[in-house]
Formats: C-alpha cells, sequence, structure tokens
C-alpha cells in the first residue's frame, strides 16, 4: 500500500470465521451486552447489527466515556435509546461504580426468558449473559470488572457446551467469560478510517502516515466541538500536519527531512490516550 494513501484493508475469511463463533455463542445466551467506544459510537457499530444478534435483547454500553466529553456524550446517550430502543449505559475505561447499574439492567432484560422456560414447568435459573464489541473497544476491561467481586468459575453448563466457561456474578445472573467479537466488515471507509483511530482495526491493515494525517484533518476542519487551539498549543505550531509537528520536535531522516512515520505513531497515540482533548470523532445526526 503507498504511504500516501489511505484504505483499510478488510479479510473476509476472518470476518466470516468470526461471525461464525460469535452466533455460536449467541445461542448460550439470554441477553446480549454490546460494548461502543465513547469516541466514535457510531463508527463502533456494526451494519446490521439487529440481523446478526437476532431477537435477543440487548443493552449498550458506551465505554471509555473518561475519554470524550460528558455533555456531548449524554447528547449521543438519548439519541441511541431512541434510535436502538436499547437501555444505554455510559462506563468507563477504569473503576467499577458503574457495574452495578449493568447488571441490574442485564438481569431485568433477561426476565422476559426466564419466564418463559418457568412457564414450561422449568426450574428458575441465573439470566445468562455475554459481552460483544467491536476489537478494542472495552470488551475485556468490561468482562474483568463485572467478574471482579465473583470469581466464582461454575464451569460447563449442562446442554450447553464443554468448551464455555461461566461466572456466577450474583445468584440472578451468570456471564459468558470470553468475550463475543463483532467483527468489523464495512465498505464505509470513512467509518473504517475511525475504527483505525481508536484501534479498532488491526495495525496490519493499514500504514500510520496516513491514518495520522486524516485523524488531524478531521480534527481540523470536520469536528465543530474539537478546541483546535488547544491541539495547536499541545504540538507548538499553527500548522496540524505531519511534517510541521515533526520539524517543530526536530524529528528528522536523512538530514533535514521530517520523519513523518515517527511523527504519525506519536500523533495517533496521542489521540487515544486522550492528550488532544475529551473528543466524539461520529457527528450527531440531526
Amino acid at each position: 500500500m503507498k504511504k500516501d494513501k489511505l484504505h483499510i484493508h478488510w479479510y473476509p475469511g476472518h470476518i466470516a470465521k468470526a461471525e461464525r463463533q460469535l452466533k455460536e455463542k449467541l445461542n448460550l445466551v439470554d441477553v446480549i451486552i454490546e460494548v461502543r467506544d465513547s469516541r466514535i459510537p457510531l463508527s463502533s457499530s456494526y451494519a446490521n447489527i439487529e440481523k446478526l444478534l437476532g431477537d435477543k435483547p440487548r443493552l449498550l454500553l458506551l465505554n471509555k466515556a473518561d475519554l470524550v466529553n460528558e455533555a456531548e456524550l449524554y447528547k449521543w446517550c438519548e439519541y441511541l435509546k431512541q434510535t436502538t430502543q436499547c437501555p444505554v449505559i455510559i462506563t468507563e475505561a477504569k473503576g467499577n461504580n458503574d457495574m452495578n447499574g449493568v447488571v441490574k439492567k442485564a438481569v431485568e432484560l433477561s426476565e422476559p426468558k426466564i419466564q418463559t422456560l418457568m412457564a414450561k414447568g422449568l426450574l428458575r435459573r441465573a439470566a445468562r449473559a455475554m459481552v460483544v464489541g467491536m476489537p478494542n473497544v472495552g470488551k475485556s476491561s468490561v468482562i474483568n470488572k463485572l467478574t471482579r467481586s465473583s470469581k466464582t468459575k461454575i464451569g460447563a453448563k449442562a446442554g450447553v457446551t464443554r468448551q464455555q466457561q461461566w461466572v456466577r456474578i450474583n445468584p440472578k445472573l451468570d456471564l459468558l467469560d470470553t468475550p463475543g467479537i463483532i467483527p468489523t466488515r464495512q465498505d464505509d471507509q470513512l467509518q473504517a478510517t475511525k475504527l483505525a483511530f481508536v484501534s479498532s482495526v488491526s495495525e496490519n491493515a493499514y500504514s500510520p502516515e496516513p491514518v495520522a494525517k486524516a485523524l488531524l484533518e478531521m480534527l481540523e476542519t470536520g469536528i465543530k466541538a474539537v478546541d483546535i487551539g488547544f491541539i495547536k498549543e499541545y504540538y507548538k505550531t499553527d500548522k496540524l500536519t505531519l511534517e510541521a509537528i515533526a520539524l517543530n520536535r526536530n524529528w528528522k531522516v536523512r538530514g533535514e527531512n521530517p520523519d513523518t512515520e515517527r511523527t504519525a505513531i506519536y500523533v495517533l497515540k496521542d489521540f487515544r490516550e486522550g492528550k488532544l482533548g475529551k473528543i466524539i470523532l461520529d457527528e450527531l445526526p440531526d
């Protein structure tokens, strides 16, 4: 791939395998906990996710909320509640205080399925949940926070599978201890690029320079709520280009040429760590 051309490559074989593995896990549970990245509340969702997940009740988590503007995120929360008809909970990358609400809502969403089973003469059992989402949205972090206070592994379930392991969160909820990975299958290169910004795309699928260049251009011209003055001050330059940032930091190669490859890696790292401000990259639809 040419360095000056941005294109995110997808691998259909990997996508098909991920979808198959996800659907196998979906058959085991009563409720889905879908994790999205708060920096890209729309772009970290899957096209036709309702078709992929079927009629399972779904709880949306907007994760990594500590990296974005709180007031803007609450607007997104209300928008997603209306458009998905799913409950939405805001969670942060660190801390466990937000997990009690997640457990309570997951149990609540599972209750109709439990009542259906009991109406057939079966005994009440704990609800069964799993965490799903795009790569690197924080699925494993959510699972770790949910299971931290309860390390009770309850192993394979009779009539379900021998391979999947479950953790008893409380008497009302069991959690599949491995996340369901929603494959990043899009034809929309803008969405793919945003996924690359937040590291939800494998680094093998793109070169850092065109991605970092696209990020700087989007921050400067494409997002209303960005404090562009803050970012320029952070990099000590009036021009938000890889070349200007590299020269300002005296990062050079082959004499006086700016080291744009090194700069690109650091720009992406700065954004991902929240050093460029609390930014939501998706635009809230009217």
